[in-house]
């Protein structure tokens, strides 16, 4: 029978974490301020942190005990010329036809709508100083370049490279945190893990959403990992809407469009979920019925997604592999992105069984 958790059982300690962290800017490739926030909160919390190219590395007395990871981008614009500004994971990515390796028009029609009217600042990306507020006014797909541009309002004065946050903070209601939860919500998580007296790894990585961020993380393992490395990659999971969001606690999976996962690692999360009557959905194994009905009905595919964990297995040749622990949202990568509190705390609780074995 499956447990019942409620918004009384999220600490007051991790709703603080988390409030603190979604109000610090983390655009796609301007996260240095960023980690400059969780350095300090880390450190407070009794971790030794050392800092790589796109990746935060945060460690307890007994480092290989087990390792997490979470990514730390959150999508945001970034300022390209005088009063223009581009969605930053595209400019991270270096997604253009200059290159030949576009943005799909169909994600850029998706996203084009998604921002009017949301409020942003600017900030310095190394310091995180405030450079400014305003409010996106327009967005558009500019034929000649074939990219998404946006009109923002106050910050005319920008120069190109300065990034532009959304304006946020977290939600919480009976039901669900709310927000731009992805992914400071593990993140925030993480750093909570340490204030219970974690004594494991933890990795931050930088550039996920620009794709980038299992290549910090593989470069690490080939200068200190060992000749085992068993990594358990946390992340949120979208669902259409809520009510699918809270049909099950957390997700798992068996892998993703680029690898398979570790079966025994796997197993030892579902396993520990069993014993404290969390529910779990394999995410692999729902798309795959997804795609059965939609064959039947001559319907698209979906795919099965591409995962940190997936790109890092299929790229170390043998030399990291793992699983990952999602907790299911719906309205992904919006500002209203939504988390049941039951499957927030039920993800605490795994966590923290982890760490104590």
């Amino acid at each position: 029978m499956a447990t019942t958790f409620a918004a009384s059982d999220l600490p007051a300690s991790f709703l603080n974490v988390l409030a603190l962290l979604t109000r610090s800017p983390s655009v796609v490739g301007a996260e240095h301020s960023f980690f400059r926030v969780l350095q300090r909160e880390l450190e407070e919390r009794g971790a030794k942190v050392t800092w790589y190219e796109g990746l935060l590395v945060a460690q307890g007395s007994q480092p290989d005990q087990l390792m997490l990871s979470a990514h730390i981008d959150r999508h945001g614009l970034v300022c390209t010329g005088p009063n223009e500004f581009q969605y930053a994971a595209f400019v991270a990515g270096s997604r253009s036809d200059l290159l030949g390796n576009s943005v799909d028009e169909q994600l850029m029609r998706k996203i084009v709508d998604r921002f009017q009217h949301t409020p942003v600042f600017a900030y310095e990306p190394w310091s995180g100083a405030y450079r400014g507020q305003g409010k996106i006014e327009h967005a558009y797909i500019c034929e000649h370049r074939n990219n998404l541009i946006f009109e923002l309002a106050g910050l005319e004065h920008l120069v190109a490279g300065t990034p532009v946050a959304f304006t946020d903070k977290v939600r919480v209601s009976d039901q669900a945190l709310s927000g731009q939860l992805d992914n400071v919500l593990t993140a925030a998580a993480l750093v909570y893990l340490f204030e219970l007296g974690f004594q494991g790894t933890a990795f931050f990585t930088a550039q996920e959403e620009a794709g980038k961020s299992w290549r910090y993380l593989l470069e690490w393992f080939r200068r200190f990992g060992g000749s085992t490395n068993q990594l358990v990659v946390v992340d949120t999971s979208p669902f259409p809407d809520f009510d699918s969001a809270s049909q099950q606690h957390l997700v798992l999976r068996h892998k993703d469009a680029n690898a398979s996962f570790n079966a025994a690692l796997t197993a030892d999360l579902e396993r520990a979920c069993q014993r404290a009557g969390i529910s779990v959905l394999y995410k692999d194994t729902y798309v795959e019925e997804k795609n059965r009905v939609a064959a039947a009905k001559g319907d698209n595919p979906m795919s099965l997604g591409s995962t940190e964990m997936g790109r890092i297995i299929a790229a170390s040749k043998g030399l990291v592999d793992g699983t990952t622990l999602q907790i299911p949202t719906s309205g992904y990568h919006t500002m209203d992105e939504s988390a049941p509190n039951a499957s927030v705390a039920a993800f605490l609780h795994v966590l923290q069984s982890l760490s104590c074995r």
